[in-house]
């Protein structure tokens, strides 16, 4: 395991810490998980974001008509 020595603003250090903190995990772990997730080769990438590779097709049924209902309403 390397080391890695980071320059991180003192408050976004603690916000960082009370995050991993709230979820079980390390700093560590969660800059090894990001540069994990930004580091991966082209090659094996899809071509957008993890994040929206994972909820990619959710909505493929969705009506947008009620979609559009909705945010009317919430926006009123």
């Amino acid at each position: 395991m390397a080391k890695l020595t980071l320059s991180v603003d003192n408050r976004v250090v603690s916000r960082a810490k009370q995050y991993a903190k709230r979820r079980g995990v390390s700093v560590s772990e969660m800059v090894e998980a990001y540069l994990s997730a930004v580091a991966e080769p082209a090659s094996s990438a899809t071509g957008s974001a993890p994040i929206l590779r994972s909820v990619r097709g959710v909505l493929k049924d969705a009506d947008v008509e009620d979609y559009r209902k909705h945010l009317a309403a919430k926006y009123r």
